[in-house]
């Protein structure tokens, strides 16, 4: 009988073994780290936080008697920027929301309607009540690429000194006012112009 020894396999080997198991627990914890971080993964962080408000000239909504939504005007006021859509549930389900800020007028509430017909825009505002006070129309869509806006409705603070101060991603609660937006805008008061 003869004596055979195993020789162990090369280190390549067990290392190619390995790797997915390492990859795969690499992965675990970093995902379990963003979950027990608190930090709200639903948030989508705006690079144009603190940046001058893109330069926005929009022709105003065709017979709402108001004027169209202009970047030079958020100069030395806080300017509320709704975007929304007649087509857009849940900008419907937000309106009430809007339409109880509008109530208090400290700040400005200025509206981008996106890629929307005209007379569905006036409908939909005939229909709900128009919390703004001036509407810019963006049937292309192309003014909300600048604003970087990911989908309707988004709701952004603009300081008096133009910059953008704030961005709510999705329809607005009365809790999301309370805890998020409201002191946004407190602190946007409160900044000089």
């Amino acid at each position: 009988m003869s004596s055979e020894t195993e020789t162990p396999p090369p280190a390549g080997r067990r290392l190619f073994v390995l790797l997915p198991l390492l990859i795969f627990l690499g992965l675990a914890g970093l995902f379990l780290s963003q979950l027990l971080s608190g930090r709200d993964v639903s948030e989508v962080p705006s690079a144009l936080i603190g940046q001058p408000a893109p330069p926005t000239k929009l022709p105003a909504l065709q017979g709402s008697n108001l004027p169209g939504l202009d970047s030079k005007t958020f100069a030395g006021k806080v300017t509320l920027v709704n975007v929304f859509a007649s087509w857009c549930a849940p900008c419907r389900e937000e309106h009430p929301v809007l339409l109880a800020l509008a109530q208090d007028k400290r700040f400005v509430m200025a509206a981008l309607n996106y890629k929307d017909r005209a007379e569905n825009a006036r409908r939909f505002l005939g229909d709900l009540g128009n919390p703004f006070q001036a509407i810019g129309v963006d049937e292309a869509g192309s003014t909300a690429i600048d604003w970087g806006v990911y989908g309707v409705p988004e709701t952004f603070v603009i300081g008096k000194d133009g910059k953008i101060a704030f961005k709510h991603v999705g329809p607005l609660t009365a809790e999301a006012v309370q805890t998020l937006l409201l002191p946004q805008i407190e602190k946007a008061l409160a900044a000089p112009g």
